[in-house]
């Protein structure tokens, strides 16, 4: 099971969603922590700036945008829509 840190700029972010889309980005996070999810949450590594960076689908709009700290250990970085990655 993966140990999360939550960024500030993430807690913001998610904060100002409504309450239905905190709850889905909440349990997506679930999941995400078992690795055995991964693939059904669509992880992928990110490209060009954002390089070091990978991305899960919260819903068909929605991603959160991670960085691995170690094999275990992840920082969720931002959670938006595809402007994130700007």
């Amino acid at each position: 099971m993966l140990n999360l840190i939550y960024a500030p700029i993430f807690l913001k972010q998610a904060s100002d969603f409504e309450s239905s889309l905190q709850e889905e980005v909440s349990e997506k996070i679930t999941l995400f922590k078992d690795k055995n999810n991964h693939k059904s949450l669509k992880v992928h590594k990110l490209h060009g700036g954002l390089r070091d960076r990978y991305s899960f689908s919260v819903n068909y709009k929605i991603r959160i945008v991670f960085r691995y700290l170690s094999k275990n250990e992840v920082v969720l970085l931002g959670v938006g829509d595809h402007d994130l990655y700007k």
